[in-house]
């Protein structure tokens, strides 16, 4: 805003207008802060795409095995039993 129509604003409104400048603010920041941790993730779910790429391996393909149906039966049981084991304590 320039001065000029800083001036012509009515004393009753500037803390208002004050008040909205704070938020902005805030709001800006928060911002940055999402697009900071959005370009994070971003880049981790890259590399990890990258060396699934360079050991040729297809994640969907390899899950629709038999297999990985057991083997994440098998970790669902761990888990179970580590969290039980947790609660025991």
């Amino acid at each position: 805003m320039s001065v000029e129509a800083e001036s012509s604003v009515p004393a009753e409104y500037e803390d208002e207008i004050t008040r909205l400048r704070e938020r902005v603010a805030g709001l800006e920041a928060q911002l940055l802060e999402t697009e900071a941790w959005a370009n994070r993730v971003v880049v981790e779910a890259q590399d990890k795409a990258y060396w699934l790429d360079r050991w040729h391996l297809d994640l969907n393909a390899l899950m629709r095995r038999r297999t990985a149906e057991r083997a994440r039966a098998l970790a669902r049981a761990v888990r179970a039993g580590y969290r039980t084991a947790l609660r025991l304590r």
